[in-house]
């Protein structure tokens, strides 16, 4: 009798705990669909970043709310267990996105990031088309022959340890006494962090559409928290828009044709990139417009500074003459293509190439 009543006890507890995570499920999936309709939509300067943060979101929501239906109803169509599925595989590559674009912003070209998109939608189609849901489903297991499983594990956690490494530097900061956190950093550990959980739970956990939904409300759920923080602070969420400067002031499209014509006749013909004292100012007067326009036109429309602009030209010089000058050494490279500092030169040229000058013609040996 006792032995009934403890088994039935324990029953009631485990189908108790299951409805739990079942409820919190849900809702992490309607507050991650709420999110991104936010994010993609609603938010007022909204900008690239913002976009892929939605998408983001919105894959998330997806899967899980595959898993919801198909636990609660296992009838579910294989058409939908199929796309949930795919949204999965889009976790990983929309949050190492939306880390890249949200602090390189004009390192990810208008569209390059489907490079990394229409693979993984032409790999489901074919996998759907030939290894159905419904007949193959083992080949999603966790325990072997899962040789789906284990790709969508291995595809997720490469884009998320791509993610956190192109947050790094924010890692340094947090752990930097004497640097102060900006509000960006702080927003993109969050994400990263909370997408590293996310995977961590979907591949440790036995139940994993459970725990997986309730991580992913409290994931978007502490997101909320994060924007009604700030705007309890702040009037709008600027650190995500950070390039929408003139946002009210736009260059028309003929105006703008005519200055990249004009700026890439100075800059690639006449190299004034060359000239260590070249200001903002020297520039418009030379395209006959007022520097506010140029500066304007540059943040907008090629998404750089005016240093950062004039740097990647002085960069492009750079690696020419180093691959293709023998006589001159690299300070006096650096001085040839317009810097005033061998520091200077070698730090805008690891940021632009990803290794030192040094490095750089080392490799070309």
């Amino acid at each position: 009798m006792n032995n009934d009543y403890i088994c039935d006890t324990n029953a009631l507890h485990l189908e108790f705990s299951k409805n739990v995570l079942f409820f919190f499920s849900a809702l992490g999936a309607f507050n991650g669909l709420f999110l991104s309709l936010y994010f993609g939509l609603l938010i007022k300067n909204r900008s690239r970043a913002t976009y892929f943060l939605a998408a983001l979101l919105f894959v998330i929501s997806v899967r899980v709310t595959k898993s919801v239906f198909l636990s609660f109803y296992p009838g579910t169509s294989t058409v939908f267990i199929s796309v949930g599925l795919a949204a999965c595989f889009l976790i990983g590559p929309f949050l190492y996105l939306y880390t890249r674009i949200a602090i390189h912003p004009q390192k990810v070209k208008q569209w390059n990031w489907l490079l990394h998109i229409i693979p993984v939608l032409i790999f489901m189609i074919i996998i759907s088309s030939l290894y159905p849901y419904s007949e193959y489903k083992h080949l999603w297991w966790r325990r072997p022959p899962r040789i789906f499983g284990v790709i969508l594990s291995t595809q997720w956690i490469l884009y998320t340890v791509a993610a956190i490494y192109q947050a790094r530097g924010a890692f340094k900061t947090l752990f930097d006494k004497n640097k102060k956190i900006t509000t960006l950093d702080f927003w993109i550990l969050n994400i990263v962090i909370g997408g590293f959980i996310i995977w961590l739970a979907y591949n440790t956990t036995t139940y994993t559409s459970y725990i997986v939904g309730a991580l992913s409300f409290s994931f978007t759920f502490y997101i909320t928290l994060i924007i009604w923080i700030i705007k309890r602070r702040k009037s709008t969420l600027t650190f995500l828009t950070p390039t929408v400067k003139y946002a009210n002031k736009k260059i028309t499209e003929e105006k703008a044709s005519s200055m990249a014509d004009k700026l890439e006749e100075l800059f690639k013909q006449q190299q004034i990139h060359r000239n260590p004292n070249l200001k903002l100012s020297d520039v418009a007067a030379q395209l006959e417009v007022t520097p506010h326009q140029l500066s304007q036109y540059l943040n907008d429309n090629v998404g750089l500074s005016f240093s950062n602009y004039i740097n990647t030209y002085r960069i492009q010089t750079a690696t020419q003459l180093i691959q293709t000058n023998t006589l001159l050494t690299l300070e006096a490279i650096g001085n040839e293509c317009g810097f005033k500092s061998n520091s200077s030169f070698y730090t805008a040229f690891k940021k632009n190439q990803g290794m030192t000058p040094s490095q750089f013609k080392k490799s070309l040996s």
